[in-house]
């Protein structure tokens, strides 16, 4: 990890899109904060993945997508669900099992889904969500409509068989994937040196015949421009492309997780070009925005996420009785099940 970061990139984005990108970033750093706060306490009672890090590319994502582009994410998927659209009280909601959460509290922070913004699946299966895409890329593909898959998921999923299936089958029928690997560095518990013998992940996925870049996913403009390049191909049927987001998880695998293994080099390192913070700063120091509107957006990303939480923690708990619901197609099965 290199101390002296390069400058980020320039791309023609007018004022509307920037200030959405700092607020979509700054949003996800707090909730995913306040999420591994709620976590350690005791009061969010399910494992959390922490996406520290990532928001960089996911506010890149959000700045790049249209809401007709289907997405599949990972249980990483905080920063993933913000970017494509899905309103932060029913991502919140669901993480605390509630009723009122995007999967009615069913699926916890594994399997957030919206069908609305095609926010269409995460999977708790590492690497799985390959194949995920490559259906839902046939689909698009033979119904000619124009509109690309993104399929997201961390560095330790591209060493299980099923991400190398997708990726045979997306490359051989040449199907509208964005296929964005999100390179924390880390699989897990261990270092990728550690389990990859080539650790540039986008020469072996070119080896499938992918068009594929590295890209320094600290670097929010860059990432724009790569996605920006993807998606155009995608959208014109020109098959899909493999994006390696190079960034660093500043936090534990989990919420909870301890990360004192972290070399604390790397880690001092990755948290000096932290994405939100000098986005700030690169926003500020080339007047893109003025202080007052960063201020502005800042004040409503924390009203945002404290109002996410206060609806989270006040919302619904699933009634028992409601257990089997959408489990069996049948719903004779369910009353069985439930004794009656």
């Amino acid at each position: 990890m290199s101390d002296s970061a390069p400058p980020l990139k320039s791309v023609p984005l007018d004022t509307a899109a920037l200030k959405r990108m700092y607020s979509l970033m700054l949003s996800t750093t707090l909730a995913d904060q306040k999420s591994a706060a709620e976590a350690r306490a005791g009061r969010l009672m399910a494992a959390f993945y922490p996406v520290r890090g990532m928001e960089a590319v996911c506010a890149a994502l959000g700045a790049t997508m249209r809401r007709e582009d289907k997405m599949v994410s990972t249980y990483r998927n905080l920063g993933d669900a913000m970017a494509k659209g899905m309103s932060l009280r029913s991502i919140i909601a669901e993480l605390y099992g509630k009723v009122e959460g995007c999967s009615r509290g069913r699926g916890g922070p594994m399997h957030l889904q919206d069908q609305a913004v095609n926010f269409t699946a995460t999977t708790g299966i590492v690497g799985s969500g390959m194949q995920i895409a490559a259906g839902l890329g046939m689909a698009e593909q033979m119904a000619r409509s124009g509109s690309a898959v993104i399929v997201t998921f961390g560095d330790g999923a591209t060493s299980i068989g099923a991400y190398h299936e997708g990726m045979n089958f997306v490359a051989l029928w040449k199907l509208p994937v964005v296929i964005v690997c999100q390179n924390n560095q880390w699989g897990e518990h261990t270092a990728i040196a550690d389990y990859a013998p080539v650790t540039e992940l986008a020469k072996r996925a070119a080896a499938y015949g992918i068009t594929s870049e590295r890209v320094d996913g600290f670097d929010p403009m860059a990432c724009v421009n790569a996605l920006e390049n993807a998606l155009a191909r995608a959208r014109a049927n020109e098959g899909p492309t493999f994006l390696e987001f190079m960034h660093y998880r500043l936090t534990g695998h989990t919420g909870t997780a301890d990360f004192s293994y972290v070399p604390k080099d790397e880690l001092e390192a990755a948290m000096r070009r932290d994405p939100a913070p000098n986005f700030r700063a690169w926003l500020l120091d080339n007047e893109y925005l003025s202080e007052q509107q960063i201020l502005e957006i800042e004040a409503g990303a924390e009203h945002a996420v404290e109002d996410a939480f206060q609806f989270a923690v006040t919302g619904t708990d699933p009634d028992q009785a409601d257990i089997y619901e959408g489990v069996f197609a049948d719903e004779s099965f369910a009353r069985r099940a439930s004794g009656e």
